[in-house]
């Protein structure tokens, strides 16, 4: 007899197929804004066959300067409280919501490691989103090693994206 090792929890890559199909039957799209996970977020979807009717783009934003100039995450707000930040990652979802011209937005940003950042411990994390409705952002807290956060923080923005995609905020619900 073989045990079952099947996760309760869907893969990364099953996320993104079901983010992919939603999004083509809502006729919705997707943008990305990344800092620590620098493009696994949407190099996850791009993976899916019929991801180009869904996914508009991305940017990678490791600098703060980056964020204000591509993202258009203000300035003054990085200065005061850094880059991990609730605010930076709502920020940063509308930025790339906006910028893209996207019907959804999602962004990351938080502490790799190994060492803390902006005052902030190393697995401390903020998911920001933005949609029709608005915009918001989720802290989590991860433990492992820098590729181990990375990837925990890909799989939680996956999640959050899909969760607001089902959540009713599709353009056919406008």
């Amino acid at each position: 007899m073989t045990a079952n090792t099947a996760s309760p929890h869907p893969s990364a890559s099953e996320v993104a197929a079901e983010i992919v199909s939603c999004g083509v039957v809502q006729e919705a799209t997707v943008a990305t804004a990344e800092s620590l996970t620098a493009g696994l977020v949407a190099a996850t979807i791009a993976d899916v066959p019929g991801a180009s009717a869904v996914l508009r783009g991305g940017v990678v934003s490791y600098a703060n300067e980056v964020k204000a100039l591509l993202l258009d995450v203000p300035l003054d707000l990085l200065d005061e409280r850094g880059s991990v930040d609730p605010a930076v990652a709502e920020a940063m979802a509308r930025g790339a919501r906006d910028r893209c011209v996207a019907t959804f937005g999602i962004a990351t940003t938080g502490v790799a490691g190994p060492d803390a950042h902006d005052g902030k411990p190393v697995g401390t994390v903020f998911i920001g989103w933005a949609d029709a409705t608005g915009s918001g952002s989720v802290e989590q807290h991860f433990q492992g090693n820098r590729e181990t956060i990375r990837h925990l923080s890909r799989d939680a923005a996956l999640e959050i994206l899909l969760e607001r995609m089902k959540s009713g905020n599709s353009p056919l619900n406008a």
